[in-house]
């Protein structure tokens, strides 16, 4: 998996940055490259919650196979784009179904335990990380060449049907197993309540038999059942854990919204200088992906006291570049500040998935996708607003969204320490 989620993100950041020109290329204006890029974002949030919760219904394996060959078809379609609308059409199955991350964080969840969990799912975001560092530098590479964009979107797709194999080669009769056996010690270390641990290990001792079956369902009795769990999630106290997810989110892409620009107006630096200060950063989250395992020991396990100290960390950071007076402090705020927002990234996941229950991981996941995905439809807009007050107003107003998300985590200490009390209402 962490092979995969690597191949994943090295062959879509090796497309990502190129199509723009590409587009471009065929004749479309910014206006309509801008329109298709939304509508990109647009799918992704509305699909994400729904495939998550079907992954739950017909079993990891088939929908993680799903999404990574209809993944590859998107790509396949975006190398033989001649026109713009090829180019819209080849977006739309990517769109819908790419969310083959998601999923794998999901099949991580079912196979450890939850005390194992952040320190996995920190180690799954760094290999994905290194993909993502490596990618533009061999898509820039290839883009020198004559069709360059067409021979980097077929080698993509060809990424996507490894990565398909490898998910087919995983052996799927020990995911069963090794889940019952973290989901007992679960239950002798009273992670879990006692229900959730129940619940977990029957779903575990029959998960390939209902994966099976659930194959053979009818289309419509599928989309009730994930009608009916998304309405679950919908009506669950879990409103505090999303709405924290969703204020940092576009705290942190605030902050990144018109980094180039504002280093140019403050400071007089090139954009080059910005581009390669991102890279770093990108690198050092890598490494804080790497270091959750001794951070969350030092914590003893404790994923509330992980995150609201770097989301207070985040928020401090995010103060310090706002009212930088050199690029020295620019340069600090920046190292931490990767640090900070990967573990606070992978805690939240963990929080959610901790009092939400395993057993609707799927749904949790692409519930918090859809979160952040508004985030990325907000934080553009807010960050044009503030901007029109000062190059500085974008940090600034993250700021005050991040102490808000410090409010509410402070606010709802008892049911965060509280692990497994909340649970969905149909339980």
């Amino acid at each position: 998996l962490f092979i995969s989620s690597f191949q994943d993100l090295f062959g879509v950041s090796m497309v990502v940055p190129l199509m723009n020109l590409h587009i471009k290329s065929l004749g479309a204006s910014h206006t309509v490259a801008g329109i298709i890029g939304s509508l990109y974002g647009v799918m992704q949030l509305f699909s994400s919650t729904f495939v998550g919760c079907w992954s739950d219904i017909v079993g990891r394996r088939y929908s993680l196979l799903a999404c990574i060959l209809l993944s590859a078809l998107g790509y396949f379609l975006l190398g033989t784009s001649t026109t713009v609308f090829l180019f819209a059409i080849s977006r739309v199955p990517v769109g819908i179904f790419k969310h083959t991350l998601s999923i794998s964080k999901a099949l991580l969840s079912d196979l450890v335990s939850e005390r194992d969990r952040p320190l996995v799912m920190g180690r799954f975001n760094a290999a994905s990380g290194v993909g993502f560092i490596l990618g533009p530098v061999v898509g820039g590479y290839l883009a020198e060449l004559e069709d360059g964009f067409y021979h980097t979107s077929f080698i993509c797709a060809s990424i996507f049907l490894l990565n398909a194999g490898l998910v087919w080669m995983l052996p799927w009769s020990e995911e069963n197993a090794g889940s019952r056996e973290h989901q007992q010690g679960n239950k002798r270390t009273g992670s879990f309540s006692a229900k959730a641990d129940n619940d977990l290990q029957l779903k575990s001792g029959s998960n390939g038999a209902m994966a099976s079956d659930s194959l053979f369902r009818s289309p419509w009795i599928q989309v009730t059942t994930v009608l009916k769990r998304i309405k679950e999630i919908a009506c669950s106290n879990l409103w505090d854990i999303f709405l924290v997810r969703l204020l940092m989110s576009v705290a942190i892409l605030l902050y990144y919204s018109n980094f180039s620009l504002a280093l140019e107006e403050r400071f007089g630096v090139k954009p080059l200088f910005a581009g390669y200060l991102l890279s770093y950063s990108s690198a050092l989250g890598v490494l804080a992906g790497c270091l959750l395992g001794p951070i969350t020991r030092l914590y003893q396990h404790n994923t509330y006291r992980i995150l609201l100290h770097s989301s207070t960390l985040t928020c401090t950071l995010i103060f310090l570049y706002a009212s930088a007076l050199s690029i020295w402090m620019v340069i600090l705020s920046s190292t931490f500040l990767a640090f900070s927002t990967t573990i606070g990234r992978t805690c939240i996941i963990d929080l959610e998935l901790t009092i939400g229950g395993n057993e609707a991981s799927g749904t949790l996941l692409g519930v918090g996708q859809s979160v952040t995905s508004v985030g990325r439809i907000i934080a553009p807009l807010l960050s044009g607003i503030a901007q029109e007050f000062s190059p500085c107003g974008p940090p600034g107003l993250g700021v005050g969204l991040a102490l808000v998300a410090i409010l509410i985590m402070n606010g709802n200490k008892q049911k965060y320490c509280s692990h497994g009390n909340v649970k969905l209402k149909n339980e």
